[in-house]
């Protein structure tokens, strides 16, 4: 019997201070995906988020909410039937002169190494069954026509030397943009990606213009962001969430881990200490 694998993708601060290009997604099996979505639902309703959650929403009043919530997210991953992947790029890594091509479609080029690479879907170890690998994107802030373009890329994933090594298989009806308030994953995940970028781009410094103190959501920002680190720590003791995950000795972790990140590199960069953050 075939399997299926489902990859909820979105991307979040094309531009930030120190860190950029922030892409998430999460990875769900078929066998899992019922279940899963029934307890991310029933824990936003225990705690009467019955509208879609959002980074952006978090504020003090709403903090316990959305650490309840998370909690629930964790447990999933932490029992691997949720992965996470988070790839991000740092602006003091710069590459040569781009081409006009790479400079117009840099969102969808950096897209699709991450759905290639970041789940390490090669090494997934599939015996001779095919899995079929379902792409659920959040809507993309770019031309049909683009968009298109790139889903044609996706699908040709699919006849690459590592996908066919593993049986994978995408049909193009399972390539789809869709809206986060239809799928209670894609909400999960934004939290976790604002969680990131957050906190990488050292916004958790941020005080109101004229202001001595930081603001009230600011603040219950950072402390989401503290409850969601611990959760990932305790999977993996002493993560660094501005580095690329280790494999530990053995490369297929890329796919086994539950929760890894990604810096992604230029193959040809210079490095512009201007731009790290200065301790």
């Amino acid at each position: 019997m075939s399997k299926e694998y489902i990859i909820y993708a979105d991307e979040s601060d094309k531009k930030g201070r120190y860190f950029s290009n922030f892409y998430g997604g999460v990875l769900l099996r078929s066998n899992h995906i019922e279940q899963v979505r029934m307890q991310l639902q029933s824990a936003k309703e225990a705690q009467n988020l019955f509208h879609e959650i959002k980074w952006s929403k978090v504020t003090g009043q709403y903090l316990h909410k959305y650490q309840s919530v998370m909690d629930v997210f964790f447990n999933l991953v932490a029992k691997d039937q949720i992965k996470v992947r988070i790839m991000f790029t740092q602006n003091a890594r710069i590459p040569p002169s781009l081409t006009h091509y790479q400079q117009e479609h840099a969102y969808h080029l950096l897209y699709y190494q991450f759905i290639k690479h970041a789940f390490g879907l090669q090494y997934c170890a599939n015996p001779i069954s095919p899995v079929f690998l379902r792409l659920l994107i959040d809507n993309m802030p770019h031309s049909r026509e683009k968009n298109e373009q790139f889903a044609g890329y996706l699908l040709g994933l699919q006849d690459s030397p590592e996908f066919r090594r593993q049986g994978i298989q995408i049909r193009r009806s399972d390539i789809n943009e869709v809206d986060s308030h239809a799928h209670v994953p894609l909400q999960y995940l934004d939290i976790v990606l604002g969680a990131m970028q957050f906190r990488l781009n050292d916004k958790h410094k941020d005080k109101p213009n004229g202001a001595w103190r930081r603001g009230n959501r600011t603040i219950a920002k950072e402390r989401l962001y503290k409850h969601i680190h611990t959760r990932i720590r305790e999977i993996y003791p002493g993560f660094n969430i501005g580095v690329s995950t280790g494999i530990q000795g053995d490369i297929s972790n890329r796919w086994h881990h539950p929760y890894r990140h990604w810096l992604f590199k230029p193959k040809a960069h210079r490095m512009d200490s201007e731009q790290t953050k200065k301790k």
